[in-house]
């Protein structure tokens, strides 16, 4: 088993597992793992705790291939299911995602599984949050913004062209005594 390559499709937004549906009902043999990646967040609205699961790339699924053969093989289906936009970086040049594009996406997948939960924090003598475990975890440098209150931080992603400003939950645990 090579190493797979993981590659970008603009779908959608809001509509990513709706595409999915699609894409699977009507040709059930393409079976290449499709990653929508989600986080959970609690959004409190009149004292009420809801809690929801937004994208981390609104708008992007991964599919995990061997080549892109295999992807080239596949991409009318794709392209034929409602609510595609197109391959990155472009239909013409299916590229496998690489580099820091493809860090942040492995990060995800590996670390948070398919919903990324609430990672682990405590604030430091001088204020600054230190990430024990979870999704943020190795992300600290892309933080833009701490809430403490609501248990939230703001970090910055960018995939290919674009940039999310999307939030994180976390917890915040007493501060740990250093071995």
């Amino acid at each position: 088993m090579g190493q797979m390559n993981y590659y970008a499709v603009q779908v959608k937004t809001r509509s990513e597992e709706k595409f999915i549906r699609l894409l699977r009902g009507s040709y059930p043999e393409i079976t290449l793992p499709i990653h929508y990646l989600r986080r959970r967040l609690d959004i409190r609205k009149n004292g009420k705790l809801t809690t929801t699961v937004p994208a981390v790339f609104p708008g992007y699924l991964f599919i995990e291939a061997e080549d892109d053969n295999e992807i080239i093989q596949r991409q009318w289906e794709f392209r034929r299911t409602e609510g595609f936009f197109r391959f990155l970086k472009s239909n013409q040049a299916i590229t496998p995602l690489s580099g820091r594009d493809l860090e942040l996406v492995l990060h995800f997948i590996n670390n948070a599984g398919p919903v990324a939960g609430r990672s682990r924090v405590y604030f430091n003598e001088n204020s600054r949050i230190v990430v024990i475990d979870g999704p943020l975890s190795g992300l600290e440098g892309r933080i833009i913004k701490v809430d403490k209150r609501k248990g939230r931080a703001k970090i910055k992603l960018d995939l290919y062209n674009d940039s999310f400003s999307i939030d994180l939950a976390f917890e915040v645990i007493g501060s740990l005594e250093h071995k």
